[in-house]
């Protein structure tokens, strides 16, 4: 991030940001946070940490500053950080961030998702360094006075991979930011927008944000150490191990490096695999179908806890030789609200092949113009709601029918791009 951080630049961009006359004793306060925050640093000072490409030096620096001016227009504010349905540790420690940053804005923010962690490295996450996100499902929602809050956030989604977005949206909550890597979805009115397909990771965005100075972050704090922490998981997972990372990934993680705790990283790796995402794994070899490259395993009902056991088995089919794509998929059951939902995630090591294009041209859009699933490079995901056949699975031959019904359609849906020439369904 090439800045200079001199007195005089330092003073243009406080004009900048003044308010009119009429809003003096806030200009005062607008003034008195701007100072109070670190000048952006360098690139080649104490605080640098190389040179990033000027395509991204200059966007990053942008964005930082245009996210300053929408926290200095809400301060004092209470706001809503939503995460899709099954955070991963890229949305976690993004948010985490984003409300550590707030906070020198008096913004308070409540980081919640509708699903539930059930990967063991997100719960480890969670657990060890005391992330504060909390669940809150649609019963849940009913219960909280949404009056209180001004505002609400997405981080590493847009909404369409969450249920609480339309409960807020028709509490008449205004969207305030938009920060994420995925393509986008859809035209999003909101005060600050940033999404960066061509960034692997959100992770890699927020890193950015701090190296211009939005918050500075000091091994000294353990807070700090245990986001930097979650940040470097996040970044880490979503570049398939650094493997799929380009050079803003690497200098976000050189950056993060100075702060992050290594013995604590690797016990969240370390995590064990439940016996339950085990018996998932085993039930997607013994279903899996493998053609022109593809592994695709549909893995019958599956409980809402152990959602995360699909991408999980996904992962582990695309290590089989000859595969380079491997799609698991699922009903899943949620006793609480009663809802059911085909599930599925993608896995590919083939350049070629662009999982958003590849899923949303697979399974569409439904009646709102709304798709199914997308993608980033590498992975990509889709959630299928049953709406009037959700439920009434006591009849086990009726559930084992209806199972068969979807792992036909999707399989059908599938095999027309990977075989178009083919049947996909053969009668047995």
């Amino acid at each position: 991030m090439q800045l200079n951080s001199s007195s005089k630049q330092s003073e243009s961009f406080l004009l900048t940001t003044e308010p009119s006359p009429e809003d003096a004793e806030i200009d005062k306060e607008a003034i008195k946070v701007s100072l109070t925050r670190p000048s952006l640093p360098s690139s080649t000072g104490e605080g640098g940490n190389g040179k990033l490409s000027q395509r991204s030096n200059s966007l990053a620096f942008q964005k930082s500053e245009e996210l300053q001016k929408t926290f200095l227009a809400h301060r004092h504010e209470r706001h809503l950080v939503i995460l899709q349905d099954f955070p991963d540790p890229d949305a976690l420690s993004c948010a985490w961030t984003y409300q550590l940053i707030t906070q020198q804005y008096d913004i308070k923010c409540e980081i919640i998702y509708a699903g539930t962690l059930s990967h063991q490295e997100n719960i480890a996450l969670v657990k060890l360094t005391g992330l504060p996100a909390q669940r809150w499902t649609l019963q849940t929602l009913k219960s909280k006075d949404l009056s209180s809050y001004q505002g609400f956030v997405l981080i590493d989604n847009q909404g369409t991979t969450s249920q609480l977005l339309t409960a807020v949206q028709q509490a008449g909550i205004p969207l305030v930011a938009v920060i994420d890597h995925h393509s986008l979805q859809a035209e999003l009115k909101s005060d600050f927008v940033d999404v960066r397909p061509h960034v692997r990771a959100t992770a890699t965005i927020f890193t950015q944000y701090l190296q211009s100075g939005l918050l500075t972050l000091d091994s000294s704090i353990s807070q700090h150490v245990k986001c930097a922490t979650a940040l470097m998981h996040g970044l880490r997972s979503d570049t398939n191990r650094l493997m799929q990372a380009q050079e803003e990934d690497f200098m976000a993680a050189a950056y993060l490096s100075r702060f992050y705790d290594a013995q604590l990283l690797n016990a969240i790796l370390q995590a064990n695999r439940s016996k339950r995402v085990m018996d998932v794994i085993e039930r997607s070899l013994k279903n899996r179908i493998v053609q022109n490259n593809f592994s695709i395993a549909g893995v019958g009902y599956l409980r809402y806890e152990d959602r995360d056991a699909i991408p999980q088995a996904a992962d582990f089919l695309v290590t089989e030789e000859n595969v380079h794509t491997a799609v698991v998929y699922g009903i899943v059951h949620d006793e609480d609200d009663e809802l059911e939902v085909v599930i599925g995630s993608l896995r590919t090591t083939k350049l070629t092949l662009d999982p958003d294009e590849f899923i949303k041209e697979a399974f569409g859009q439904d009646s709102t113009g709304r798709f199914f699933g997308g993608g980033r490079t590498g992975a990509g995901g889709f959630e299928i709601p049953m709406g009037f056949l959700s439920g009434s699975n006591e009849n086990a031959a009726y559930a084992k029918m209806k199972w068969e019904v979807y792992d036909s359609q999707i399989k059908q849906k599938l095999l027309k791009l990977v075989n178009p020439k083919d049947n996909p369904i053969e009668s047995e």
